[in-house]
């Protein structure tokens, strides 16, 4: 065996294992199944024994296919993000890939950044939640021939598989609920919409069905600046006339909400508050917090499929657009 301080080689698994080089490759590889199961025992015993881990950088370098996904979040901190990913990986693994996840905190220049560097580890394949609009990038890579899917965001001019929520079904469902339930003017609150096509469209969505259903309606974007507690003090003032609720636009929204909820004394139920994301507190505070859960891990695994049809050339002509419905989780917070 060598020192415990040398990294075991792969012409060492196979002199322990009795067999070749190529075959030690193939186990390792996408061709394993060619090997017999006797075989395949024993190098997995003379791995396990040296502790051999393949290097897979020099693997994609040499063309045999690095068996890396990448993966490029806006936000980490998202609970969205975090159970994507959670998806994402779990149907990676079950075919065989790694994932490599970047960060980018909303910042477009780091963005640009960390897909250079995914592109250096030689991914097969990336799934990216944009921070902002990297076409040019974007479509440099896809001309490489890096397979792209698209998760919740879209990018302009980019046309590639686009995974994520059905947002005008989200929000036409968000709508029903509320006005069923007795209330008649409602205060959307969403964060900056600048850059994120998903925000924009749940906006523009709400602005669209509140007209058209007559309701009163008026919109909040938070942001440092953004006297949120005095606009949510006035929409209170005027509940007891007029019932009425706050939609929060995403997960950091509806805690930020709830906050303020909290530190205005507002009781939930007589002036309502409904969020989109189901997170895992909305049922601790009481009454509970009425929620629409995005389907996180069909997402997560839709994007795997997406990205692996490419890489195996069994995508679709023209890329798809896959948006997920919704489920309504009622809770004390949406009612009178």
């Amino acid at each position: 065996m060598p020192p415990a301080s040398a990294r075991a080689t792969l012409i060492e698994v196979a002199k322990l294992a009795g067999t070749s080089k190529t075959s030690v490759s193939r186990f390792f590889g996408p061709e394993r199944e060619r090997l017999t199961p006797s075989l395949q025992a024993r190098i997995a015993n003379a791995a396990t024994t040296l502790g051999y881990q393949p290097n897979l950088m020099a693997r994609g370098l040499k063309g045999g296919g690095s068996r890396l996904l990448g993966v490029l979040v806006a936000d980490i901190r998202n609970p969205f993000s975090v159970a994507v990913v959670h998806g994402i990986e779990q149907a990676a693994r079950a075919h065989g890939y790694s994932l490599i996840v970047c960060n980018t905190d909303n910042d477009p220049e780091r963005e640009q950044q960390h897909l250079r560097l995914l592109t250096s580890y030689q991914v097969e394949g990336l799934m990216i939640n944009a921070a902002g609009q990297p076409e040019a990038q974007l479509q440099a890579l896809m001309h490489s021939g890096v397979p792209l899917v698209l998760l919740d965001r879209e990018v302009h001019q980019l046309d590639v598989d686009v995974i994520g929520l059905d947002n005008a079904l989200a929000i036409d469902m968000a709508l029903n609920h509320l006005v069923q339930q007795g209330y008649r003017s409602l205060l959307y609150v969403s964060e900056s919409p600048a850059h994120a096509s998903t925000r924009q469209e749940r906006l523009q969505r709400f602005n669209q069905q509140a007209e058209s259903l007559g309701i009163k309606s008026q919109t909040l974007i938070l942001d440092n600046a953004a006297p949120h507690i005095e606009t949510l003090a006035n929409f209170n003032q005027h509940t007891a006339s007029s019932p009425g609720a706050v939609l929060c636009a995403n997960g950091n929204v509806t805690l930020a909400m709830t906050r303020s909820f909290q530190q205005l004394g507002i009781p939930l139920g007589p002036t309502g508050l409904m969020g989109i994301d189901e997170l895992d507190w909305c049922e601790l505070i009481t009454p509970g917090i009425t929620t629409l859960a995005q389907p996180t891990d069909d997402i997560g695994h839709a994007a795997v499929s997406c990205l692996l049809n490419q890489l195996n050339g069994s995508a679709q002509a023209s890329p798809v657009r896959y948006r997920h419905a919704p489920r309504l989780q009622i809770r004390g917070s949406t009612t009178l």
